[in-house]
């Protein structure tokens, strides 16, 4: 058992790994609240990311902050929960009819390997402690 919790822990750590090179390269992320973008940052994901539901945002102003900066890629990391999928599965087609490729290559990745053990990305961070405390890792974030 302890194997497969730190397989889970490798791969979730190597997801994120990958997040943060594609961020560095100037992707950016969308992700629904600041508590998301914060977790993010504890877990040294940095870079352009967007919250959603900050101030009252609308999903068209959200659309419009990512067509500004230009770029034909998106990344969207909202949460695992039925609205985090519905709002993830609207901005995708918005994106996509915007000509902007909605990437969901990490989203899909951290759900499947989270199950329903986490509901969103601000839970992300003490999943991977709880998980490091299971295999009797020192645990240093």
């Amino acid at each position: 058992m302890s194997a497969s919790i730190e397989r889970r822990l490798e791969e979730i750590q190597e997801v994120l790994e990958d997040l943060a090179k594609e961020l560095s390269g100037g992707t950016p992320a969308i992700v629904e609240g600041k508590k998301d973008i914060e977790t993010l940052e504890r877990l040294e994901v940095n870079g352009d990311i967007i919250s959603a539901k900050t101030s009252g945002k609308a999903f068209s102003d959200v659309l419009r902050e990512i067509e500004e900066r230009g770029k034909n890629e998106v990344i969207l990391l909202l949460d695992f929960d039925r609205r985090g999928r519905e709002w993830t599965d609207r901005l995708a087609r918005d994106f996509e009819r915007m000509k902007i490729r909605p990437n969901l290559v990490f989203w899909r990745k951290l759900s499947s390997l989270v199950g329903n053990d986490v509901k969103d990305i601000e839970g992300l961070s003490s999943y991977i402690q709880t998980l490091k405390r299971r295999i009797g890792k020192n645990i240093s974030n």
